[in-house]
């Protein structure tokens, strides 16, 4: 079967399963039946079996890593966003809401990618560097802790306004999810700061030049600033829980138009590879 074939079935068989984890979690949580949480939280790990095979496929096929095309970038921030919800729910399973807000989210983001261009790409000399990769995987890592701590802030922001429901009631208490919150927001802080790290060490690889005020590196440094701001205000300031909250999703919003919308939107080095 021709690879780009198999890699495409594999994706939307992926898709699939993570639809019916989805629907197997709202059931569940909207429901009150805790046994069917496991049930689905097994579901989406199952999905994560040919949606891993097809970013397997797709790197021995190109030669290269899943970086380069928007196809390859959507699917593999989407796996890992799905792998990082199960490490949280395995560890903490009242948290198990989460999963209506991350599910989602990844199936568009599979599914935004198989309609893209999906084509092969040589990889350019200045994306060969060990640095470059660690810069996409921190990169990931980040975006998907700030994506925990956004869906934190959005439970934690329904339960100080005292709305009440059998779904809220299945989340920890506020103070909980405002302890939560942060510590997603710090482990996404230092996996920025390490992005932003390699990558500069990448770029001198590549153009000589650690820093260079390209369009991306600049909102790179923006994100950055705006979640250490979050968590000084925080931690020094002793912010109120409802504004971190708000802040959180105001940063989250920062870093997805720096990983997801400008490198796909706005003339730069960075984006010359996404087009």
């Amino acid at each position: 079967m021709n690879p780009f074939l198999q890699e495409t079935l594999l994706h939307w068989t992926a898709v699939g399963v993570y639809a019916l984890a989805a629907i197997l979690f709202t059931h569940a949580l909207l429901w009150d039946h805790p046994a069917r949480v496991r049930w689905a939280r097994g579901v989406a790990a199952l999905g994560l079996l040919p949606h891993g095979a097809a970013l397997v496929i797709r790197w021995i096929e190109v030669g290269h890593g899943p970086y380069m095309l928007k196809y390859e970038v959507l699917s593999s921030n989407a796996w890992i966003a799905i792998l990082m919800l199960l490490i949280v729910l395995w560890r903490r399973p009242s948290w198990a809401g989460l999963a209506l807000v991350v599910l989602p989210v990844a199936i568009l983001m599979v599914g935004l990618g198989l309609l893209t261009s999906p084509e092969a790409r040589d990889l350019p000399p200045t994306l060969r560097s060990t640095w470059l990769i660690f810069h996409i995987f921190f990169t990931k890592l980040a975006v998907g802790a700030f994506l925990l701590a956004f869906s934190a802030a959005v439970l934690l922001l329904r339960k100080l306004k005292g709305a009440t429901s059998r779904f809220l009631e299945r989340f920890p208490a506020a103070e909980v999810l405002d302890a939560s919150m942060i510590r997603f927001v710090g482990f996404g802080f230092v996996f920025w700061s390490t992005t932003i790290i390699a990558g500069a060490i990448w770029a001198h690889q590549s153009w000589g030049r650690y820093w260079g005020w390209d369009p991306i590196e600049t909102w790179s440094l923006v994100t950055w600033l705006c979640f250490g701001t979050l968590l000084h205000l925080r931690l020094f300031y002793r912010l109120g829980s409802r504004s971190t909250a708000w802040l959180t999703i105001g940063c989250f919003g920062v870093s997805i138009l720096t990983a997801f919308i400008f490198p796909f939107l706005v003339p730069s080095l960075h984006a010359a590879y996404f087009q």
